[in-house]
């Protein structure tokens, strides 16, 4: 009997797993609708909606609508191919590249500016902090002003602002924007690993 109950309860584990991964999969469907990157309809009502399930069940897999903004951000990263815990300056601009180019799969128009959505809060914090690490590992040499200036050109190269920018009012191609940026990108890492500073 015992058997017959840890059975039902891994059957039990495995359905929640499933529901769960239909409730992302529902949310992300509908954040590459969004035609900006505020996330304000990203509500478990609308979620619960598109993934055919009750708000009740999203609720019983994400206490919060924080925490289901933050497993969606997770899964686009996961989708780009995006990590944030081993960013070097040598893999920087493929990384940016992979972003840029899952934003091509997106209906948003324009970004946001300043979202104040804590998943894209968290995002960005980590996004900086690996750009700290990097400069940092690369040019112990430099002041701590000088390595977070360094840092700092390299993450508006980064943000997404930037892409849009040359896609948008500069009608550059989105392939042609991400290696442009990738292009300029490598002259700041050059710069980094050659001692340079900016405020010299």
């Amino acid at each position: 009997m015992a058997a017959r109950r840890r059975y039902d309860n891994r059957a039990r584990e495995q359905k929640a797993a499933r529901t769960r991964e239909h409730i992302v999969s529902a949310a992300e469907d509908l954040v590459h609708e969004f035609e900006s990157w505020d996330w304000r309809e990203l509500t478990f009502r609308a979620v619960a909606e598109r993934a055919g399930v009750s708000e009740r069940t999203v609720y019983r897999h994400f206490p919060t609508e924080r925490h289901l903004h933050d497993a969606v951000m997770h899964r686009l990263e996961q989708d780009a191919g995006v990590s944030y815990d081993d960013v070097d300056l040598g893999d920087l601009a493929e990384i940016t590249g992979r972003v840029f180019a899952s934003l091509q799969r997106f209906s948003v128009r324009q970004s946001v500016q300043a979202t104040g959505d804590p998943a894209f809060v968290t995002v960005d914090e980590r996004r900086r902090d690996a750009l700290r690490r990097a400069v940092s590992a690369s040019a112990p040499q430099l002041t701590d002003t000088e390595r977070r200036t360094l840092a700092g050109l390299l993450d508006v190269l980064w943000n997404v602002p930037t892409y849009e920018r040359l896609v948008g009012p500069w009608s550059v191609d989105a392939a042609d924007a991400t290696r442009a940026i990738g292009w300029l990108m490598a002259k700041v890492v050059h710069a980094i690993e050659h001692g340079e500073s900016p405020l010299a």
